[in-house]
């Protein structure tokens, strides 16, 4: 009886250990970080996370066979996505760990705030509360097909590599808050860096869609 105990208890951990060995990969961690934003091709995969797509498909298959992604084919083209909400929360709560436990990680993410328009000024319940109300304009710079999948209520879609040609569709009297695919990610900063050139008064904001839902925000989707 004892050792049949000590059997299922092994097996129990050895289950829960097999996501642990799938997102032991720094790449495998930053494609659920890209999937976070919505269903995407391999290629586009590959070619976000600079890798080969041999290795993408490779890496999404020990994902997949962890039941942390899926995948559907529509024509020669394969699509992944997040098996749901959860896997984007687990992202979220072990790079949070991270942040919190590392130094080397803390190092690395304060060079990415260290002038103060790359700052987040305020919480996400705050932000939400001044957009409501029009203090502030939300600018999503990802890529249109990532907003279209979820992004922050009262947010206007303008990707990054469209900014500049739409520098007069922006507001000079209020300041602008600009956010991407969270903590790890540069568009905001270029964005923020971008527009305080032109005059404007930007400001990224650390969070994305992911961190927005683990803290119960809302998120919109386009119809």
């Amino acid at each position: 009886m004892k050792n049949s105990g000590r059997q299922v208890k092994d097996l129990l951990y050895a289950q829960v250990a097999r996501i642990g060995k799938a997102v032991c990969s720094p790449k495998r961690l930053e494609l659920i970080d890209l999937l976070c934003q919505g269903e995407k091709p391999v290629e586009r995969l590959a070619a976000e996370a600079q890798i080969s797509l041999k290795l993408a498909s490779a890496h999404l298959k020990e994902l997949r066979l962890a039941h942390l992604v899926e995948a559907r084919k529509e024509g020669k083209h394969v699509y992944y996505r997040l098996t749901g909400n959860a896997v984007a929360d687990f992202w979220v709560a072990i790079r949070s760990l991270a942040e919190d436990r590392l130094l080397d990680l803390q190092a690395a993410l304060d060079k990415l705030t260290e002038h103060p328009s790359q700052l987040q000024p305020l919480s996400g319940k705050e932000l939400l509360a001044r957009a409501r109300n029009g203090e502030v304009m939300v600018l999503d710079v990802r890529p249109t097909s990532e907003y279209a999948a979820g992004h922050l209520p009262y947010a206007q879609s303008m990707p990054l590599d469209e900014l500049k040609k739409r520098l007069a569709e922006l507001p000079r009297d209020k300041p602008i808050v600009a956010y991407c695919r969270g903590p790890f990610c540069l568009m905001a900063v270029e964005a923020a860096e971008l527009l305080n050139q032109k005059g404007f008064q930007a400001i990224r904001f650390e969070e994305g869609v992911a961190e927005w839902r683990a803290h119960g925000l809302p998120v919109e989707v386009e119809q």
